[in-house]
């Protein structure tokens, strides 16, 4: 027996000798990504913020991306990217923040989508008006509801922020729901009803029209070039991080921002 065990250490020697000599080395070992923070330690990080601060996400330069309610210049917000890109990760990060950060009597959201089951960790939520998905009168019922409330709204109090969770759904709607949303996108922003809307990259050619809507647009991953060009106007979009990384126009350049982690 340890005649064998002395053969054994010996041609395993032999091989590490060979090995050595012929250059051979063990391939290295791309390191895993490092775990994005979650939101809840993102926040805690950055409070407190202004009352009329909307969390978005974090630039790379440690701070954080707000919209300001009270302020309708940017007016809605389109999310276009493909389907892997995380549009709806941002949405539901959006929703979270707003939990965390503001009382249900100074923001809402209603949530209008095709799969209603993606945002069952939010049923109970107590900020959410809602969830209504696409293909019933209720989406219909919701649109109709918010711009009556912005009617009577003068800019004062509460925000409600209607979250789109595919924007080509709602712009096959009856005529009359689709007034009623481009009304929104007009006119919603002074009344403090505030529009997120994802869309499908590969939808960017058909909804042409409803685009010009979106003066501010927030960008997930393209992989093709031309597409990613076609929404931002010169810049490709393949060079960010599905469901993690988004980018937002400032002057001519691309400004990054990424998206913590949900538990």
């Amino acid at each position: 027996m340890q005649n064998t065990d002395q053969l054994d250490l010996m041609l395993n020697a032999l091989t590490e000798i060979i090995a050595e000599e012929k250059g051979i080395k063990t391939p290295p070992q791309t390191p895993p990504a490092p775990a994005l923070p979650d939101l809840g330690r993102v926040l805690a990080g950055i409070s407190p913020l202004p009352a009329d601060a909307l969390f978005l996400g974090m630039a790379n330069d440690g701070l954080p991306v707000l919209l300001n309610l009270f302020d309708p210049v940017p007016g809605p917000i389109l999310i276009a990217g493909d389907p892997t890109s995380g549009k709806t990760r941002f949405l539901q990060t959006v929703a979270r923040a707003v939990e965390s950060l503001h009382p249900p009597d100074f923001v809402q959201y209603g949530i209008i989508t095709k799969n209603p089951d993606e945002w069952k960790n939010l049923y109970k939520a107590s900020n959410n008006a809602g969830i209504y998905r696409s293909s019933e009168d209720n989406a219909v019922k919701l649109i109709e509801s918010l711009v009556n409330w912005a009617h009577n709204n003068k800019g004062e109090g509460q925000s409600i922020l209607l979250l789109i969770d595919e924007l080509t759904d709602v712009s096959t709607l009856d005529e009359r729901t689709r007034q009623n949303l481009r009304w929104l996108l007009l006119r919603g922003p002074s009344r403090r009803v505030w529009t997120f809307a994802a869309m499908n990259s590969e939808h960017t050619e058909a909804m042409a029209e409803w685009l010009e809507f979106f003066r501010t647009r927030l960008f997930g991953f393209v992989d093709d070039s031309e597409t990613g060009k076609l929404l931002t106007g010169n810049s490709a979009l393949n060079h960010l991080s599905p469901r993690e990384e988004f980018a937002m126009r400032e002057g001519t350049q691309l400004l990054k921002f990424w998206l913590p982690a949900l538990d």
